[in-house]
């Protein structure tokens, strides 16, 4: 029995992949791929700072309204719920900025590298 190699069928979106290629070879294409390298290690930096602010804040903020520590809803310390289950919102939205963000960052650069 021989082997078969499956491959893609030719199809239109070839030739966009090979102008793509030749795209980020000429000077224009390579300043398009930094711009887009560094928009997104920007925003990845700026999602991850803010994550990080507000997951410091929760600690700061028990330590600043004083009580707030040692109160408890159904037994269960506010410190822990606080960052228990309210640190869940904070990660979606987070994920969600990222996400649509960097979305809308690799659409600039198909528009400007000419990529449909």
């Amino acid at each position: 029995m021989s082997r078969v190699r499956v491959t893609a069928p030719a199809t239109a979106a070839r030739p966009a992949k090979e102008s793509r290629e030749a795209a980020q070879e000429s000077d224009v294409g390579q300043v398009f791929v930094r711009s887009l390298i560094r928009s997104q290690l920007r925003l990845a930096l700026v999602v991850a700072g803010g994550f990080l602010v507000i997951l410091g804040a929760f600690p700061l903020l028990l330590a600043a309204v004083p009580g707030l520590a040692e109160t408890r809803i159904a037994g269960i310390p506010f410190g822990w719920l606080l960052l228990g289950v309210g640190i869940y919102p904070v990660i979606g939205l987070s994920a969600w900025l990222y996400t649509r963000t960097a979305a809308r960052n690799e659409a600039r650069y198909r528009d400007l590298a000419g990529d449909q």
